[in-house]
């Protein structure tokens, strides 16, 4: 397993953007696929986006595609997810996951290390 840190959340007003940051520590981060989920008051938590061990493949939610990108960089051991067009609907914590293979999942149950999450807030 590795060991993950977010980073980077804060309160925008919509329409801004927020870089969010997952930092990793432990075994060799390029092994590992890599996601990011969140959760919002009274919902259960839901895929954001994914990307494969080398960075060549990306996936993404319905609900973010366009206005999020996810990025690696496996030189530093950091991962980040670009948010940009922020709509209220978009307020939750966000978490970074860590997959031991290099698919790029969109289930939760195929990552084995989570980090513990950012709050992200979108005022209207």
């Amino acid at each position: 397993q590795v060991q993950l840190v977010e980073s980077g959340g804060g309160l925008v007003q919509a329409g801004g953007s927020l870089r969010l940051s997952c930092a990793a520590s432990g075994r060799s981060f390029g092994n590992y696929g890599m996601g990011w989920f969140r959760q919002a008051p009274g919902k259960e938590r839901e895929f954001v986006a994914s990307i494969s061990c080398s960075g060549a493949l990306t996936r993404y939610a319905d609900s973010v595609k366009g206005r999020f990108t996810i990025s690696r960089d496996n030189a530093k051991n950091t991962m980040s997810l670009q948010m940009s067009s922020l709509k209220p609907e978009d307020t939750a914590v966000y978490c970074c996951a860590a997959s031991p293979s290099c698919g790029y999942y969109t289930q939760a149950k195929l990552y084995d290390s989570w980090g513990q999450g950012t709050q992200v807030t979108v005022s209207s």
